[in-house]
């Protein structure tokens, strides 16, 4: 397969942290690709043009030719069998467990943190209501599993930085980036994960791409 050939559906404003999953993992690895931006808001999604890319109508799409995938941990994970250089998961067969066990829990759980603090926290410094109960009590189970993941005191959840740390230090962002009250342990590991040149690229797209 002619890795050029690889387009990235991702959403316009690039608010999605699922496109973003997919991105990173794809920038990380030096696999050439395009993205095309699916304006949400205009619900280009459901289309039926974008429908035969996509049948669950939703960003990440990654194409591949005649070979369309999405939901962004199984592009992920293809991509990491697929292309096994510049590996995004660990090597050791239980820490890859782990990673996809965190992976899929962000993905599954903390509703109430999600809708109450949404990526426009991180990707255009929006600022929303305190906390509700139940949103509170997500984020104290979010931020008592990070502890607990991360009581080795490294930088990264498995020693080599993998995409689980990706996807667990956006998350993090909702809380820090808004001024929600975070332990200093947790505000670095979210901060130093931000750093890493395939993140700084995405949020480096501009907000006009592909228009």
């Amino acid at each position: 397969m002619n890795q050029s050939a690889f387009v990235l559906y991702t959403d316009a404003n690039f608010f999605s942290p699922y496109a973003m999953s997919a991105f990173v993992t794809l920038t990380e690895k030096g696999i050439p690709f395009t993205i095309k931006p699916v304006d949400l808001s205009q619900g280009e999604q459901r289309s039926q043009t974008y429908g035969k890319l996509s049948f669950t109508h939703r960003v990440p799409t990654l194409v591949m030719d005649d070979f369309h995938l999405c939901e962004s941990s199984a592009i992920d994970e293809y991509l990491e069998e697929a292309y096994p250089a510049h590996p995004v998961y660990p090597q050791d067969i239980k820490q890859r467990a782990k990673a996809r066990e965190i992976q899929a829990w962000l993905r599954s759980d903390l509703l109430p943190l999600r809708t109450e603090r949404p990526t426009e926290v991180i990707f255009a410094q929006g600022k929303f209501a305190p906390l509700s109960d139940a949103a509170q009590q997500a984020a104290q189970k979010l931020l008592n599993a990070a502890q607990q993941l991360l009581n080795h005191g490294h930088e990264n959840l498995f020693g080599q930085w993998c995409i689980a740390d990706t996807d667990l230090a956006l998350i993090l962002n909702r809380l820090v980036m808004h001024g929600d009250e975070v332990p200093e342990n947790i505000r670095h590991y979210a901060q130093k994960q931000w750093q890493r040149p395939s993140i700084q690229a995405w949020l480096a797209l501009p907000k006009n791409f592909g228009r």
